[in-house]
């Protein structure tokens, strides 16, 4: 059969690519306007930091997971959340510490760093053994606790590197805000649509779909932001800020997947090889960090690999028969 005659293919394949590209601008879009709203509403900057961007840039995941989990697509979901957190300390520090050293500072040491590990690993316990409600409130409640610590520890360098136009209406950036919100939606919508179309197609699991192709598109406005604050030489928020998306992930998003479609986790290969992966990578990321106390172009080329590794380890594992048949009988 030919690949361009199948409709319903085709279908999930647009899905995807409009899904995919309403992520990461509309993501974009409500980030900087709710930076600017709390800007204007006098917010101090470390809560603009760690409460506004921090949620922000973990908006696609948060949706694509809470849609999935709602819709009865657990293993999505947690894929997902896995995929993004190995993503943001493989594939996106490595790029941008590729490019200049990342150093890391005290208050990143102190803070953000244990309390992304401890996320992790919380989350990686939790998953095990299937999700119940009552877990995704621990995450959620600890989830409070660790934004109170670094809303109260006073890491006012978390947003030096964000730009604010002061001279841009509060109006103006309540609209931005809700368009880049309501765009992010869909866009999560059309993901998990597509997504769910190409593993009925390829006769995929959730959690595969999750882990590769979903967590690469949700982690992209991060990968882009990452490369761009390198090559300029802005590297302070890096670090911060991809060790706070994975806080984000798995507390925020974790909790809310476990609250929405609480149940066990199918996927044996999500629930073996997908969350030894995220922890081995973060574990990883810690040792770099309190190692050397930077990340430069040996760790960065360590980080790739292990991501291109996992990338094409789990692809053999969680491929089979079923897409290979699949393949065959589209080409």
């Amino acid at each position: 059969m030919d690949f361009l005659t199948e409709p319903n293919l085709i279908v999930a394949l647009i899905e995807v690519a409009i899904g995919l590209l309403l992520l990461t601008k509309a993501a974009d879009l409500f980030v900087d306007g709710a930076v600017a709203v709390a800007s204007a509403a006098n917010m101090s900057p470390i809560v603009v930091g760690a409460v506004i961007v921090g949620f922000g840039t973990s908006a696609p995941e948060l949706l694509v997971s809470g849609i999935a989990a709602a819709n009865g697509d657990l293993d999505l979901g947690v894929g997902n959340v896995v995929g993004s957190n190995v993503a943001n300390l493989s594939l996106v520090l490595g790029a941008a510490a590729l490019i200049i050293p990342i150093l890391v500072t005290k208050a990143v040491l102190a803070r953000e760093a244990p309390l992304s590990l401890l996320g992790v690993l919380l989350f990686a316990f939790f998953t095990l053994g299937g999700l119940a409600v009552w877990e995704g409130i621990v995450m959620l409640v600890v989830l409070v606790a660790a934004l109170s610590w670094v809303i109260f520890g006073g890491n006012e360098d978390t947003v030096e590197e964000l730009e604010i136009d002061e001279d841009s209406s509060v109006g103006r950036s309540v609209g931005i805000t809700i368009v880049g919100l309501v765009g992010t939606v869909l866009g999560a919508q059309l993901m998990v649509w597509g997504a769910l179309g190409l593993a009925d197609r390829f006769g995929l699991t959730g959690g595969f779909i999750g882990f590769t192709l979903v967590a690469l598109g949700t982690s992209l406005p991060e990968l882009v932001t990452a490369v761009a604050a390198a090559r300029k030489g802005e590297t302070e928020l890096i670090l911060g800020n991809l060790l706070g998306s994975n806080m984000f992930n798995s507390l925020a998003v974790g909790g809310v997947i476990a609250i929405l479609g609480a149940g066990a986790i199918d996927d044996q290969l999500m629930r073996t090889y997908g969350i030894v992966s995220m922890v081995l990578v973060a574990t990883l990321a810690w040792v770099f960090m309190v190692g050397r106390r930077k990340v430069s172009k040996p760790e960065a080329l360590i980080l790739l690999a292990v991501y291109a590794f996992a990338i094409l380890t789990i692809s053999e594992l969680g491929i089979g028969e079923s897409i290979r048949d699949a393949i065959e009988s589209v080409v």
